[in-house]
């Protein structure tokens, strides 16, 4: 079956006629940049740290295969039930059928992006299974009927007139409000009432220790806590990725996650789930299942070109810091992950076909990859993404985006150009001398002069300019 290409240009330029939501992101996005920067003054403490977290991603990566192993072993021996799921249907499947095996109605879901690139909370739904987002930012998104537009903060498009309207309308008897504490207040009634009743609880998982057996899962609302041990049943989800080789890798990364995506030291709450509730034990989940999803993720593995996506923690630094994600949000990528991380590791789960144009979709700042706490080298990837979109067919991953004929004309002009001294020079020197007549509407010129200046080339050509200051031999 083809798949769907998204129309990313579309939604960008739709993004960027909203004054609204440009102003609500660069807002946001300027406050995490500075509490980022004030955990991170010290460069030599954050080279180091960030080469500790490097290393514990990288290593565990190295030897991902034989991890999974020792992790399912121990997760075992610890009580706690695995599954293993190829694919995002598999994988709801799997959890359908435990919650029907439970004879369960109703559940309460922690943050969780794989769960969102399951698209679970649909599945459930159609399976007569009531699903409520317990973090507050998803479920201010859940009741406004989206997707997180950011992987740490999943209503950050929103103001609080927008929140306290969708309570007043959502929520009933609740008044309206603006205040952030009586806003809360109006979530934390419901959410306790939902708790309290819920069959089972569904979470994420941040890190996945293969000596121990632990899940590690963090969080500031406590909705984390709550939804993995006050049901009788817990249900991790977490894509095979995530795991990491020993205990003493844990303090590195989480450090790294947390100052990187928030700017806090640590979060409120960091829970590692072991087991079910044991014999004498007073409360705790009396089954814990762990899901762990491929989706894609082996064949990103396999290429060791591609690797370093993995490494990925999901802090969301690098959207944060990035100028095309600062000026668009996160919605208008239209895949579950938004920003640079989005743009290297949505293409190569999804496809080229149905994401073509997101690798084109960055300036190559570089910002995303110096502030990435475990050096994923962000802007040497999209390059990547570029290439093998050219190369289509030739390539592991699906589909080539159909890049347009312009284009391919376009690139091979410049190819052409470029690969001899002296047809270069002759260019160069043409349009230095007709720079007056090149007009705006030229394709590759024509929406770039839609907002900007109309790019000139110089008067004289550098090889010119260094030849007449006596450089001979640049």
């Amino acid at each position: 079956m083809q798949s769907e290409r998204v129309d990313f240009p579309s939604a960008a330029q739709k993004a960027l006629a909203d004054q609204r939501l440009r102003s609500n992101l660069r807002r946001a996005m300027d406050g995490l940049m500075e509490k980022r920067a004030a955990q991170f003054v010290d460069v030599d403490r954050w080279n180091a740290l960030r080469a500790r977290g490097e290393n514990a991603r990288q290593r565990a990566l190295s030897k991902l295969p034989e991890l999974l192993v020792q992790l399912e072993e121990k997760l075992i021996a610890n009580g706690i039930q695995v599954h293993w799921a190829q694919t995002t249907d598999e994988a709801n499947s799997i959890i359908v059928e435990l919650l029907k095996g439970a004879k369960a109605k109703s559940v309460v879901k922690g943050k969780s992006m794989v769960s969102e690139e399951m698209h679970l909370n649909g599945a459930l739904e159609r399976d007569g299974i009531e699903v409520v987002e317990s973090d507050l930012g998803e479920y201010v998104i859940q009741l406004a009927g989206e997707g997180p537009s950011h992987i740490i903060m999943p209503c950050i498009h929103k103001e609080r007139d927008e929140i306290g309207k969708l309570f007043q309308e959502k929520i009933p008897g609740a008044p309206y409000s603006e205040e952030p504490e009586e806003l809360t207040a109006m979530a934390r009634t419901v959410l306790r009432e939902k708790f309290a009743q819920a069959d089972a609880g569904i979470s994420g998982v941040n890190m996945a220790v293969a000596e121990t057996g632990t899940l590690v899962l963090v969080e500031n609302e406590g909705n984390g806590r709550m939804s993995t041990t006050v049901p009788d049943m817990h249900i991790a989800v977490t894509g095979i990725d995530k795991v990491v080789e020993k205990l003493e890798d844990v303090p590195p990364l989480l450090s790294l996650l947390t100052r990187s995506a928030t700017g806090q030291p640590i979060t409120t709450y960091v829970n590692m789930i072991s087991s079910p509730r044991k014999e004498g034990e007073l409360d705790g989940p009396r089954e814990v299942h762990l899901v762990l999803l491929d989706n894609g993720r082996s064949g990103i593995y396999e290429d060791p070109e591609r690797r370093a996506t993995l490494q990925c923690i999901r802090c969301g630094a690098c959207m944060n810091h990035c100028p095309v994600y600062g000026r668009i949000g996160g919605h208008a990528y239209q895949g579950v992950y938004p920003g640079p991380i989005g743009k290297i590791l949505t293409p190569q789960l999804q496809g080229l076909d149905e994401y073509p144009d997101h690798a084109g979709a960055s300036t190559l700042c570089q910002r995303c990859a110096e502030v990435c706490p475990v050096a994923i080298p962000i802007g040497k990837m999209l390059v990547n993404l570029r290439a093998q979109k050219a190369k289509c067919g030739e390539v592991p991953i699906q589909g080539c985006g159909g890049g347009s004929t312009s284009e391919s004309v376009g690139w091979n002009l410049w190819f052409w150009l470029h690969a001899s001294p002296w047809r270069y020079r002759v260019m160069a020197r043409l349009a230095a001398s007709f720079r007056w007549a090149i007009p705006s509407w030229l394709p590759g010129l024509r929406v770039w002069s839609r907002v900007r200046v109309p790019p000139k080339p110089a008067q004289k050509p550098l090889h010119q300019r260094l030849h007449e200051i006596g450089v001979d031999h640049e």
